[in-house]
Protein backbone atom coordinates (compact mmCIF):
# COMPACT_ATOMS: atom_id res chain seq x y z
CA UNK A 1 0.00 0.00 0.00
CA UNK A 2 1.09 3.56 -0.69
CA UNK A 3 3.87 2.75 -3.15
CA UNK A 4 4.72 4.80 -6.24
CA UNK A 5 7.37 3.04 -8.32
CA UNK A 6 8.91 1.64 -5.17
CA UNK A 7 8.54 4.81 -3.06
CA UNK A 8 6.46 3.95 0.00
CA UNK A 9 4.30 6.88 1.11
CA UNK A 10 2.44 4.80 3.68
CA UNK A 11 -1.28 4.19 3.67
CA UNK A 12 -2.13 7.59 5.16
CA UNK A 13 -0.55 11.00 4.71
CA UNK A 14 -1.09 14.67 5.50
CA UNK A 15 -2.70 17.09 3.03
CA UNK A 16 -2.53 20.68 4.16
CA UNK A 17 -3.11 24.28 3.12
CA UNK A 18 -1.81 25.39 6.54
CA UNK A 19 1.68 26.24 5.34
CA UNK A 20 0.29 28.93 3.03
CA UNK A 21 -0.49 31.06 6.11
CA UNK A 22 2.61 30.28 8.16
CA UNK A 23 6.09 31.86 8.16
CA UNK A 24 9.05 29.73 7.17
CA UNK A 25 10.23 29.07 10.73
CA UNK A 26 6.85 27.73 11.80
CA UNK A 27 6.56 25.62 8.65
CA UNK A 28 9.92 24.07 9.49
CA UNK A 29 8.82 23.25 13.04
CA UNK A 30 5.53 21.79 11.81
CA UNK A 31 6.95 19.57 9.11
CA UNK A 32 9.72 18.31 11.40
CA UNK A 33 7.13 17.39 14.02
CA UNK A 34 5.08 15.51 11.43
CA UNK A 35 8.18 13.55 10.48
CA UNK A 36 8.98 12.87 14.13
CA UNK A 37 5.47 11.50 14.69
CA UNK A 38 5.92 8.99 11.87
CA UNK A 39 4.08 10.56 8.97
CA UNK A 40 5.77 9.54 5.73
CA UNK A 41 4.16 11.93 3.27
CA UNK A 42 2.95 15.53 3.17
CA UNK A 43 0.86 16.77 0.23
CA UNK A 44 0.82 20.48 -0.63
CA UNK A 45 -1.39 22.39 -3.08
CA UNK A 46 -0.44 25.30 -5.31
CA UNK A 47 -3.21 27.85 -4.98
CA UNK A 48 -2.54 30.77 -2.66
CA UNK A 49 0.77 32.12 -3.95
CA UNK A 50 3.50 29.71 -2.89
CA UNK A 51 5.27 28.21 -5.88
CA UNK A 52 4.92 24.42 -6.00
CA UNK A 53 8.60 23.64 -6.43
CA UNK A 54 10.17 26.13 -4.03
CA UNK A 55 7.57 25.05 -1.46
CA UNK A 56 8.35 21.37 -1.96
CA UNK A 57 12.09 22.02 -1.93
CA UNK A 58 11.87 23.92 1.35
CA UNK A 59 9.89 21.13 3.06
CA UNK A 60 12.36 18.55 1.79
CA UNK A 61 15.30 20.61 3.02
CA UNK A 62 13.76 20.81 6.51
CA UNK A 63 13.35 17.05 6.88
CA UNK A 64 15.35 13.86 6.47
CA UNK A 65 12.91 11.10 5.54
CA UNK A 66 9.56 12.72 4.77
CA UNK A 67 8.25 12.54 1.20
CA UNK A 68 6.65 15.65 -0.28
CA UNK A 69 3.96 15.40 -2.94
CA UNK A 70 2.83 18.31 -5.05
CA UNK A 71 -0.90 17.96 -4.96
CA UNK A 72 -0.96 19.63 -7.40
CA UNK A 73 1.50 21.75 -9.35
CA UNK A 74 -0.78 23.61 -11.75
CA UNK A 75 0.18 23.30 -15.39
CA UNK A 76 -0.72 26.97 -15.97
CA UNK A 77 1.86 28.15 -13.45
CA UNK A 78 4.87 27.23 -15.60
CA UNK A 79 5.86 25.73 -18.91
CA UNK A 80 6.35 21.99 -19.20
CA UNK A 81 10.11 22.38 -19.74
CA UNK A 82 10.49 24.20 -16.44
CA UNK A 83 8.32 21.72 -14.55
CA UNK A 84 10.45 18.91 -15.95
CA UNK A 85 13.68 20.64 -14.97
CA UNK A 86 12.44 21.42 -11.46
CA UNK A 87 11.24 17.85 -10.98
CA UNK A 88 14.63 16.51 -12.09
CA UNK A 89 16.48 18.73 -9.64
CA UNK A 90 14.31 17.70 -6.69
CA UNK A 91 14.67 14.03 -7.62
CA UNK A 92 18.46 14.46 -7.76
CA UNK A 93 18.75 16.55 -4.57
CA UNK A 94 16.30 14.44 -2.52
CA UNK A 95 16.33 10.91 -3.95
CA UNK A 96 13.14 8.91 -3.44
CA UNK A 97 11.40 11.70 -1.51
CA UNK A 98 9.56 13.88 -4.03
CA UNK A 99 6.49 13.17 -6.15
CA UNK A 100 5.46 15.62 -8.85
CA UNK A 101 1.69 15.81 -8.97
CA UNK A 102 0.45 17.70 -12.02
CA UNK A 103 -3.03 18.98 -12.73
CA UNK A 104 -5.21 21.31 -14.73
CA UNK A 105 -6.05 23.02 -11.46
CA UNK A 106 -8.02 26.17 -10.83
CA UNK A 107 -5.81 28.52 -12.77
CA UNK A 108 -7.13 30.71 -15.58
CA UNK A 109 -5.49 28.82 -18.42
CA UNK A 110 -5.73 30.22 -21.93
CA UNK A 111 -9.52 30.54 -21.86
CA UNK A 112 -12.81 28.74 -21.18
CA UNK A 113 -12.66 26.90 -24.50
CA UNK A 114 -9.60 24.94 -23.36
CA UNK A 115 -10.41 21.31 -22.61
CA UNK A 116 -8.63 19.86 -19.56
CA UNK A 117 -7.93 16.49 -21.19
CA UNK A 118 -6.37 18.07 -24.28
CA UNK A 119 -4.36 20.52 -22.17
CA UNK A 120 -2.99 17.78 -19.92
CA UNK A 121 -2.13 15.56 -22.88
CA UNK A 122 -0.26 18.39 -24.60
CA UNK A 123 1.60 19.25 -21.40
CA UNK A 124 2.72 15.65 -20.87
CA UNK A 125 3.76 15.43 -24.52
CA UNK A 126 5.91 18.52 -24.10
CA UNK A 127 7.47 17.23 -20.88
CA UNK A 128 8.31 13.90 -22.46
CA UNK A 129 9.90 15.58 -25.47
CA UNK A 130 12.27 17.77 -23.44
CA UNK A 131 15.97 17.41 -24.22
CA UNK A 132 18.03 18.85 -21.42
CA UNK A 133 21.67 19.21 -20.41
CA UNK A 134 20.57 18.89 -16.78
CA UNK A 135 22.03 15.76 -15.13
CA UNK A 136 19.57 12.92 -14.80
CA UNK A 137 19.01 11.78 -11.20
CA UNK A 138 19.95 8.29 -10.07
CA UNK A 139 16.53 7.92 -8.46
CA UNK A 140 13.54 8.33 -10.78
CA UNK A 141 11.46 11.48 -11.06
CA UNK A 142 8.04 10.21 -10.03
CA UNK A 143 5.01 11.81 -11.66
CA UNK A 144 1.29 11.47 -11.00
CA UNK A 145 -1.71 13.43 -12.21
CA UNK A 146 -4.92 14.88 -10.80
CA UNK A 147 -7.80 13.00 -12.41
CA UNK A 148 -11.53 12.46 -11.86
CA UNK A 149 -13.37 11.52 -15.05
CA UNK A 150 -12.80 8.21 -16.86
CA UNK A 151 -10.72 9.67 -19.71
CA UNK A 152 -8.47 11.69 -17.41
CA UNK A 153 -8.00 8.66 -15.14
CA UNK A 154 -7.09 6.58 -18.15
CA UNK A 155 -4.56 9.20 -19.22
CA UNK A 156 -3.06 9.23 -15.72
CA UNK A 157 -2.67 5.47 -15.77
CA UNK A 158 -1.11 5.44 -19.22
CA UNK A 159 1.21 8.44 -19.01
CA UNK A 160 2.11 8.75 -15.31
CA UNK A 161 2.56 6.52 -12.27
CA UNK A 162 -1.06 7.05 -11.28
CA UNK A 163 -3.72 9.47 -10.12
CA UNK A 164 -4.63 11.80 -7.32
CA UNK A 165 -8.30 12.50 -6.64
CA UNK A 166 -9.69 15.38 -4.57
CA UNK A 167 -13.10 15.77 -2.94
CA UNK A 168 -14.56 12.48 -4.06
CA UNK A 169 -16.68 9.87 -2.33
CA UNK A 170 -15.79 6.25 -1.62
CA UNK A 171 -17.79 5.04 -4.62
CA UNK A 172 -15.57 7.13 -6.89
CA UNK A 173 -12.48 5.50 -5.39
CA UNK A 174 -13.81 2.08 -6.39
CA UNK A 175 -14.57 3.37 -9.91
CA UNK A 176 -11.13 4.96 -10.22
CA UNK A 177 -9.41 1.76 -9.19
CA UNK A 178 -11.34 -0.18 -11.82
CA UNK A 179 -10.31 2.30 -14.54
CA UNK A 180 -6.66 2.52 -13.44
CA UNK A 181 -6.27 -1.22 -13.05
CA UNK A 182 -4.43 -2.96 -10.23
CA UNK A 183 -0.94 -1.55 -10.73
CA UNK A 184 -1.26 2.25 -11.05
CA UNK A 185 -1.05 4.35 -7.90
CA UNK A 186 -4.27 5.87 -6.56
CA UNK A 187 -3.99 8.60 -3.94
CA UNK A 188 -7.22 10.03 -2.53
CA UNK A 189 -7.47 13.34 -0.67
CA UNK A 190 -10.27 13.53 1.88
CA UNK A 191 -11.30 16.31 4.25
CA UNK A 192 -12.00 15.54 7.91
CA UNK A 193 -13.51 17.62 10.69
CA UNK A 194 -13.38 16.89 14.39
CA UNK A 195 -16.87 18.05 15.32
CA UNK A 196 -19.61 15.71 16.54
CA UNK A 197 -22.55 18.11 16.52
CA UNK A 198 -24.30 17.52 13.15
CA UNK A 199 -25.47 21.11 12.72
CA UNK A 200 -22.09 22.65 13.51
CA UNK A 201 -20.19 20.05 11.51
CA UNK A 202 -22.29 20.46 8.38
CA UNK A 203 -22.15 24.25 8.58
CA UNK A 204 -18.34 24.21 8.68
CA UNK A 205 -18.21 21.57 5.95
CA UNK A 206 -20.55 23.56 3.69
CA UNK A 207 -18.39 26.64 4.09
CA UNK A 208 -15.33 24.58 3.13
CA UNK A 209 -17.10 23.02 0.14
CA UNK A 210 -18.78 26.21 -1.13
CA UNK A 211 -16.19 27.07 -3.77
CA UNK A 212 -16.08 23.48 -5.02
CA UNK A 213 -19.87 23.25 -5.27
CA UNK A 214 -19.86 26.36 -7.48
CA UNK A 215 -17.05 25.79 -9.99
CA UNK A 216 -17.84 24.14 -13.34
CA UNK A 217 -15.32 21.30 -13.31
CA UNK A 218 -16.21 20.28 -9.77
CA UNK A 219 -19.94 20.51 -10.47
CA UNK A 220 -19.46 18.23 -13.48
CA UNK A 221 -17.55 15.80 -11.26
CA UNK A 222 -20.32 15.76 -8.66
CA UNK A 223 -22.93 15.16 -11.33
CA UNK A 224 -20.95 12.13 -12.52
CA UNK A 225 -20.89 10.89 -8.93
CA UNK A 226 -24.69 10.81 -8.92
CA UNK A 227 -25.60 13.96 -6.99
CA UNK A 228 -28.57 15.95 -8.25
CA UNK A 229 -28.47 19.62 -9.21
CA UNK A 230 -30.42 20.41 -6.06
CA UNK A 231 -27.98 18.52 -3.83
CA UNK A 232 -24.99 20.29 -5.39
CA UNK A 233 -26.53 23.77 -5.35
CA UNK A 234 -27.76 23.49 -1.79
CA UNK A 235 -24.93 21.45 -0.33
CA UNK A 236 -27.22 18.65 0.82
CA UNK A 237 -26.50 16.62 3.93
CA UNK A 238 -25.67 13.64 1.72
CA UNK A 239 -23.01 15.36 -0.36
CA UNK A 240 -21.56 17.13 2.68
CA UNK A 241 -21.34 13.90 4.68
CA UNK A 242 -19.76 12.05 1.74
CA UNK A 243 -17.10 14.69 1.05
CA UNK A 244 -16.20 15.68 4.61
CA UNK A 245 -15.83 12.96 7.22
CA UNK A 246 -16.86 14.53 10.53
CA UNK A 247 -17.33 13.23 14.06
CA UNK A 248 -15.10 11.84 16.78
CA UNK A 249 -11.76 10.19 16.14
CA UNK A 250 -13.09 6.64 15.85
CA UNK A 251 -15.77 7.70 13.37
CA UNK A 252 -13.33 9.64 11.20
CA UNK A 253 -10.76 6.83 11.20
CA UNK A 254 -13.36 4.22 10.23
CA UNK A 255 -14.55 6.33 7.30
CA UNK A 256 -11.01 6.97 6.07
CA UNK A 257 -10.34 3.23 5.95
CA UNK A 258 -13.31 2.87 3.59
CA UNK A 259 -11.25 4.51 0.81
CA UNK A 260 -8.48 1.95 1.32
CA UNK A 261 -10.99 -0.87 1.21
CA UNK A 262 -12.38 0.59 -2.03
CA UNK A 263 -8.97 0.52 -3.72
CA UNK A 264 -6.95 3.57 -2.66
CA UNK A 265 -3.24 2.98 -2.17
CA UNK A 266 -2.92 6.10 -0.06
CA UNK A 267 -5.30 8.55 1.62
CA UNK A 268 -4.09 12.14 2.07
CA UNK A 269 -6.04 13.63 4.97
CA UNK A 270 -6.97 17.31 5.04
CA UNK A 271 -8.08 18.57 8.46
CA UNK A 272 -10.50 21.47 8.06
CA UNK A 273 -12.09 23.86 10.55
CA UNK A 274 -8.73 25.47 11.40
CA UNK A 275 -8.48 29.25 11.61
CA UNK A 276 -6.05 30.86 9.10
CA UNK A 277 -2.60 31.04 10.64
CA UNK A 278 -3.43 28.35 13.21
CA UNK A 279 -2.15 24.80 13.07
CA UNK A 280 -3.91 21.47 12.77
CA UNK A 281 -0.99 19.82 14.58
CA UNK A 282 -3.05 18.68 17.61
CA UNK A 283 -5.27 16.74 15.20
CA UNK A 284 -2.32 15.34 13.24
CA UNK A 285 -0.97 13.99 16.54
CA UNK A 286 -4.14 12.09 17.40
CA UNK A 287 -4.62 10.92 13.81
CA UNK A 288 -1.05 9.66 13.80
CA UNK A 289 -1.63 7.70 16.98
CA UNK A 290 -4.74 6.13 15.46
CA UNK A 291 -3.51 5.49 11.90
CA UNK A 292 0.25 5.04 11.97
CA UNK A 293 1.77 1.78 13.20
CA UNK A 294 4.39 2.00 15.89
CA UNK A 295 7.69 3.02 14.38
CA UNK A 296 6.09 4.91 11.50
CA UNK A 297 3.54 4.56 8.74
CA UNK A 298 3.40 1.25 6.93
Amino acid sequence: MGSIDGLDLGTFGVYTFDFEAQPAARIRESVQELEEHGWRAVWIPELLGRDAFTHAGYLLSCTERLSVVNGIAQIWSRGARWAYGAGLLLADAYPDRHVLGLGFGGGPGPGPATKPLAAMTAYLDEMDAVETPNPLPKAPMRRIMAAYGPKMLQLAGERTAGAQTYHVNVAHTAQAREILGPDAFLGVEHAVLFESDPGKARAIAREHLHIYLNTPYNVAKFRRLGYSEEEIAGGSDRIVDDLVFWGDLDTVVEKLHAHVEAGADHVAIQVIGIEPGASAMPYWRVLGEALLPRGGNA
